[in-house]
Formats: structure tokens, C-alpha cells, sequence
């Protein structure tokens, strides 16, 4: 369906004002997706996105100031989503050996588990949902790429 019948929106200004409305749109649409996906886990895609980053580190620790950085979501408070995902005993905090002012994060055993279950399911859904070939998603993240660079 056309953003314009989605919005109920019989003209846009231009094109590049219809394109902006319509990436945003759509990142709501597939946020709202992931949410429903991620809701029976109980946490959210901040969540999930610093889950990901940790288990990306391959056991190595991870600074709160590291997470913000790789984050999707940038302005997320990422020691906040720290604090819920450790009181779900999802990740834990260590004091750095090297640095006792730091803090550093790791992924816990459950928290691979949850992230390990989810990300299937995130996968699956994002796959049924975008409705798109791999060559036209390869086509999509070239021109998404090209946005970003200013």
C-alpha cells in the first residue's frame, strides 16, 4: 500500500519530503513489529540492540560509554537499560580491573539464551515482513547507506 494511502495523505510537497515521511513510517511500522516479537521476553528493542552488542564482544567487557556508541537507538540511556537488564539478570556489571572507576557489562548465560531465542523469531519476522527479495534488500541498504552520507 502507498504512503499516501496509508497516511490518508493526497500530495506530498516532493519527493524527498514524501520519501522522508515514508522511511519514518516505516521504521515505526517495523519498530511496532519487533515490539510484539520481543514483548513474551519482556524487554525492548534497546534492550534486545545492547543484548546483541554484548554478545557480539565474544566474552570480552563492554564500558556503558561502548554501548552508547554501538547502540541503534542513540538517544536510549543506556545505563538505565543496563540497570533493568541486570535486575533481569540478563547481563552483570564488574567493577574493570584495570580501572576501578569503570564499570564493564557482560552478557549472562540466561541473557544469551533470551537473545539466542528472540533473534530467530526477530529474524523470521523481519524476513516475512519486509516482503522483499535479497537483491532488493541488498538494493535497499545501498540506497539507506547513501542517505547517511553527508
Amino acid at each position: 500500500m502507498k504512503i499516501e494511502e496509508v497516511i490518508q495523505q493526497k500530495k506530498f510537497v516532493n519527493e524527498w519530503i514524501k520519501a522522508d515521511v515514508n522511511i519514518m513510517f516505516t521504521a515505526s511500522w517495523l519498530g511496532r513489529i519487533k515490539m510484539e516479537v520481543l514483548k513474551p521476553a519482556g524487554i525492548s528493542f534497546q534492550q534486545f540492540n545492547i543484548l546483541r552488542i554484548l554478545k557480539g564482544m565474544n566474552s570480552k567487557p563492554a564500558t556503558v560509554k561502548l554501548l552508547t556508541e554501538r547502540m541503534v537507538d542513540k538517544m536510549s540511556n543506556a545505563s538505565r537499560l543496563i540497570d533493568k537488564l541486570t535486575k533481569k539478570e540478563l547481563v552483570e556489571r564488574r567493577s574493570c580491573q584495570k580501572d576501578l572507576r569503570k564499570v564493564d557489562v557482560f552478557i549472562t548465560k540466561e541473557g544469551e539464551e533470551v537473545l539466542a531465542k528472540v533473534s530467530i523469531e526477530i529474524e523470521n519476522s523481519v524476513k516475512k515482513h519486509l516482503n522483499l527479495t535479497e537483491e532488493e534488500a541488498r538494493l535497499l541498504n545501498g540506497l539507506l547507506d547513501k542517505l547517511r552520507t553527508n
